[in-house]
């Protein structure tokens, strides 16, 4: 955990120390190029300047990243009135591992799907417990299709990430991955537009030599600063996607472990795991893109791409496997009911 954090951390000053030294060299060329004349300063930036800022951006996506995350799903803070046995379950599992007990928030969604986030409001709203460190959420079609004891487990798995700060991990390391892709989204579409705008006869010119040159000049410009931005975040997206991945993979094997060790039932996770596997395919397209909001990573189980039959997912485009293969854990989870001796159909199975 230190030394994923020491790298979420560090990616942010390599990018912008990246930007710096290429801004130093080919952008200086381009500015003497351009102007035709020497330039003799270069760019900086204050070490101090951007770790403020770099830890302020990381602070603010900590701060509101949960809260983004939640109301890209409609996710709603419910009470024990509301959900009283949910509450029940959610209290006596956190008393077992010592943690303080999150939030439960519902989604209303019949997709079977659950996931953990650090923080404990969502727009202001708080649970029954206002020293929550987390908010644990839940759709209502997870709580429709398992059994009591596959809930349970489900539950016990979030908790586990809350307790063990992979909530608080992964909030943070959603930052860099989702500037990188924007940036790159938005150099690609300047490309796009300024290939568009010359395709329609809007880059001629009958003015003079002088009017010709700096038109020329400046799409020239426009075009090196866009292929740069664009390769330098498609570079670091790849590598702060793959932190990421490695992070979430992880965490997910992690926290399967904890929950069969909190439930003492392995086979009623990896049971509800194969639920959801099975179900997830046969939902329609718009009841899973209701759950995309590019918090793919963050699911108990993967919204499976193999299920949507036109575009992808906006969070298996920013994401890509950020799951070990279900199937994968719900063989390690058998394995480990076989060696605890735990009888039940999942385990024989």
């Amino acid at each position: 955990m230190i030394a994923a954090l020491g790298l979420i951390v560090l990616l942010p000053f390599v990018f912008v120390y990246t930007f710096l030294f290429l801004a130093n060299t080919l952008g200086i060329a381009l500015l003497e190029w351009a102007t035709e004349r020497p330039y003799h300063g270069e760019f900086y930036v204050d070490p101090i300047v951007l770790t403020v800022v770099v830890l302020a951006g990381l602070a603010l996506q900590y701060r509101y990243g949960p809260r983004t995350a939640l109301g890209s799903v409609g996710a709603r803070v419910v009470s024990s009135d509301e959900y009283p046995d949910l509450h029940a379950t959610l209290t006596r599992l956190a008393a077992q591992v010592d943690a303080s007990k999150p939030d439960l928030a519902v989604v209303s969604s019949e997709v079977p799907n659950a996931f953990a986030v650090a923080g404990g409001s969502i727009r202001g709203l708080r649970g029954d417990d206002p020293g929550a460190t987390g908010t644990v959420v839940v759709t209502t079609g997870l709580i429709e299709r398992l059994e009591d004891d596959e809930l349970e487990a489900v539950l016990a798995h979030e908790l586990a990430h809350v307790k063990n700060r992979d909530a608080n991990l992964m909030t943070v390391a959603w930052l860099l991955p989702t500037i990188t892709y924007y940036l790159a989204i938005a150099a690609f579409y300047v490309l796009y537009g300024l290939y568009r705008l010359l395709g329609a006869g809007g880059g001629s010119s009958r003015s003079g030599n002088s009017d010709g040159r700096g038109l020329a000049v400046a799409i020239v410009v426009i075009v090196v600063c866009a292929v740069v931005t664009l390769a330098v975040s498609a570079m670091f997206w790849a590598a702060s996607v793959l932190l990421y991945r490695v992070l979430s993979r992880h965490r997910e094997y992690a926290a399967d472990r904890a929950a069969a060790a909190i439930t003492g039932s392995p086979a009623a996770l990896a049971s509800a795991l194969e639920t959801l596997d099975e179900t997830m395919p046969e939902l329609p397209d718009r009841d899973l893109r209701k759950l995309d909001g590019g918090t793919e990573a963050l699911y108990v189980a993967p919204l499976e791409a193999r299920a949507f039959g036109s575009k992808e997912l906006v969070s298996t485009d920013i994401f890509p496997d950020t799951h070990p293969p279900t199937e994968d854990r719900i063989d390690r989870l058998r394995e480990l009911a076989r060696e605890t001796d735990v009888p039940s159909e999942v385990a024989r199975g």
